[in-house]
């Protein structure tokens, strides 16, 4: 391959770490390969900004770029810095999840620090700092991303639930878990990818992306060359310009020798 981009957006889990959070030597060492060798390297996920520096701690990164909570955020740490901000009124959707699933946790980011939220989400699952408040409070002020879990539900049921709710007013994603992720109207992954390459002056066609979730489809679909985890779901698969092995065969790593 002759093709060699100028920027790496990679997506965290099931992508860099496995569910268990954890690296392997083998992508540790290709990313930090990678980033060596003068490609921008970015990581780009649905977590919030302290999941982002719990990646990069794993990957010895520091003075980076990075997008967090689905491209709601653009920052660049350390010290944490905010380039670009996009909130949100969760409100409505929330009210008509909770509906239909009134027992469902709910937590909105706080912003650097962790989460609020109405009760305690299953260990591991989100990180930083916990607040327990009502959810009317939670809701009441714009939010850069609202998480909804419905342990009780499958991912199928819980999947058929939410598409029957017709959010239409609000980017949404669904998890591998019974696990909803609300954005703003119109941001994601691709949105922020689009921020920090204007600012950066990278075409989209000089960026590789690899993601293995539905909330890394517009990010796949949208970079020059879009790679797909082979265990990610169909609407990734359908998007991507290649299918690399699953987390737990290292795909990343096969994919990124590509360019070393």
């Amino acid at each position: 391959m002759t093709w060699r981009p100028k920027l790496v957006a990679l997506d965290v889990d099931g992508t860099l770490v496995d569910g268990d959070n954890v690296m392997t030597p083998a992508v540790r060492e290709t990313v930090r390969a990678i980033r060596e060798s003068g490609i921008e390297t970015v990581i780009t996920t649905g977590r919030a900004i302290p999941g982002v520096l719990n990646t990069a701690a794993l990957l010895d990164f520091d003075d980076a770029y990075a997008i967090a909570s689905n491209g709601a955020i653009v920052f660049t740490y350390n010290p944490v810095e905010i380039l670009n901000l996009v909130t949100f009124d969760a409100s409505e959707a929330v009210r008509r999840v909770l509906e239909h699933v009134p027992d469902a946790l709910v937590a909105v980011e706080d912003i650097g620090v962790g989460y609020r939220l109405n009760k305690p989400f299953p260990s591991g699952e989100i990180n930083g700092k916990m607040t327990v408040e009502p959810v009317e409070s939670l809701i009441s002020e714009p939010v850069t991303r609202v998480v909804i879990r419905s342990p009780e539900h499958s991912q199928k049921e819980f999947a058929t639930l939410v598409e029957d709710l017709g959010l239409s007013d609000t980017n949404y994603y669904i998890g591998y878990t019974a696990w909803l992720d609300l954005a703003p109207e119109g941001v994601s992954k691709a949105s922020g990818l689009t921020f920090l390459c204007d600012r950066l002056g990278i075409a989209a066609a000089d960026v590789l992306a690899v993601g293995d979730g539905n909330n890394d489809v517009e990010m796949v679909k949208w970079a020059g060359r879009g790679v797909a985890m082979s265990h990610g779901p169909a609407s990734l698969l359908a998007v991507a310009d290649h299918v690399t092995g699953t987390v737990e065969e290292d795909g990343l790593v096969a994919e990124l020798q590509r360019y070393l």
